[in-house]
């Protein structure tokens, strides 16, 4: 199949949960999504917004309610997991405690009756990709998180499936682990080619290791992306406000050029935004900014927008800025620190704000 086709396609999928004695849950409401081949794709977002139960539906734990899924344009809805070509990683890892990391990675090729000579080969080459070969013989009760994390990931890729779903792989192990893992399992896919796909909470996480990004709210998918689409050009509130910091302006569209457009605040002050793709084209409106794309500038010079230092927070690598800005909205600036540091300010001093070009988004809720 050539790069950039489909692996895994979603076509309208519903899944609704029928409790009994209760109002049936709707986990998924009409999802599309097309997830490319050798692709790293994130189903990111907060508990019960229903990407773990698309996860469920593409392993074949779970059915549709309605619509259908498809693995290489072939509708896989009738197969049972076992004869999907989809293994998961879960958050525990379901290693069997009373075998060594070598017998835990070769049980699944033994099961699908594969000879002894094949599952020895596939088991060694596992073991390097995974770095762990000098651990080919200890009992997975012996090693660490991190290490148990590898054997979980080298088992689900021993019988080279086309799609490998990780569901929160990352989320038992501490912090240090956790970006190290992160790195890792981007090398993995880059190896290996298979099509990831990767269910997590953690936005930091969905930013470090996606080609590309879903977000998802209450059984929805609100925008697919780059990570950088994401973070920079979130088209509404939810995706905006879930992925990072940021500011909200509201103002009324003062006229529009293209995909820009002039927004006028409530100081008074009109600023240049971007329209999302579909901006359904209202008066009043919501426009985000990242707050290092932003910078404060010295009173009286030209500025963007203008206001109050009303405080200042040190984190080491940054400084947070706090404004409140003529008109009374709260902005927030966040500036890299330097060694050679750069010209003071004092809370309760006027300040002006300059906008990066395109820093400026509009939102379509």
């Amino acid at each position: 199949m050539a790069a950039g086709q489909s692996a895994i396609e979603a076509r309208g999928v519903t899944k609704v949960f029928q409790g009994a004695g209760q109002d049936a849950v709707k986990a998924l409401d009409n999802v599309f999504v097309s997830i490319r081949e050798n692709e790293f794709f994130t189903l990111l977002g907060p508990s019960g917004c229903g990407k773990t139960t698309l996860l469920r539906l593409i392993a074949g734990f779970d059915f549709p309610t309605e619509g259908e899924i498809l693995l290489h344009g072939q509708d896989i809805a009738p197969l049972p997991p076992f004869r999907r070509p989809v293994n998961t990683v879960f958050q525990s890892y379901a290693l069997f405690p009373h075998m060594t990391v070598g017998q835990n990675i070769g049980f699944g090729l033994e099961m699908l009756g594969r000879p002894k000579a094949e599952i020895e080969a596939r088991v060694n080459e596992m073991l390097k990709l995974v770095r762990m070969e000098e651990l080919r013989n200890r009992k997975t009760s012996q090693i660490s998180g991190g290490q148990q994390q590898r054997v979980a990931l080298a088992r689900a890729l021993a019988p080279a499936p086309k799609v490998l779903l990780l569901d929160e792989p990352l989320s038992a192990l501490d912090y240090k682990l956790r970006k190290d893992m992160q790195i890792e399992l981007k090398r993995l896919q880059h190896e290996t080619g298979i099509t990831f796909i990767f269910v997590t909470h953690d936005q930091e996480e969905a930013l470090t290791m996606s080609d590309r990004i879903a977000v998802m709210s209450k059984g929805k998918i609100l925008q697919i992306g780059s990570p950088r689409d994401i973070y920079d050009r979130p088209s509404e509130r939810f995706v905006a406000n879930f992925i990072g910091d940021t500011n909200f302006l509201e103002g009324e569209i003062a006229g529009t050029a293209g995909s820009e457009a002039k927004v006028k605040l409530a100081s008074g002050a009109v600023i240049s935004a971007g329209l999302p793709e579909g901006f359904s084209g209202k008066n009043r409106v919501t426009v985000v900014v990242r707050p290092e794309h932003a910078g404060l500038t010295a009173p009286g010079k030209k500025a963007d927008l203008s206001g109050k230092l009303e405080n200042i927070v040190y984190f080491g690598t940054d400084t947070h800025y706090h404004i409140m800005l003529d008109g009374g909205a709260s902005f927030m600036i966040r500036q890299q620190n330097s060694r050679g540091g750069g010209v003071g300010h004092a809370v309760g001093e006027a300040v002006g704000v300059m906008l990066e070009d395109h820093a400026a988004q509009v939102l379509k809720d």
